[in-house]
């Protein structure tokens, strides 16, 4: 039996495409929970949201979070709620200005 795809959603491709935008930090965990070495490095190097920070825990797994103003989150939940946060709101439209509203008479 033929294996069906599974569906990319168009919300989590976009939330995707703007933690592109965002600066990167790769760092290993060593013995600590990868959360918790993600925070001791955002404190340790004075990292100002928002930033992306991708923890290796093993050879094989790396864990992604989002250093946001509100705290830490994981990078997919940000990807598929990036309308939530309002320093991604910016990158979303990079070069838009927002409009004025003028009245004629």
């Amino acid at each position: 039996m033929a294996r069906r795809r599974k569906r990319k959603s168009r919300r989590r491709q976009e939330g995707r495409r703007i933690l592109e935008h965002v600066p990167q930090y790769s760092i290993e965990s060593g013995q600590e929970k990868p959360v918790t070495a993600a925070r001791k490095f955002i404190q340790a190097e004075g990292i100002l949201p928002p930033a992306l920070l991708l923890v290796k825990r093993n050879e094989h797994t790396t864990d992604r979070y989002f250093w946001a103003e509100k705290g830490l989150f994981g990078a997919q939940y940000v990807e598929e709620n990036h309308f939530l946060f309002p320093s991604l709101r910016e990158l979303e439209h990079p070069g838009e200005k927002p409009q004025l509203a003028t009245a004629s008479v």
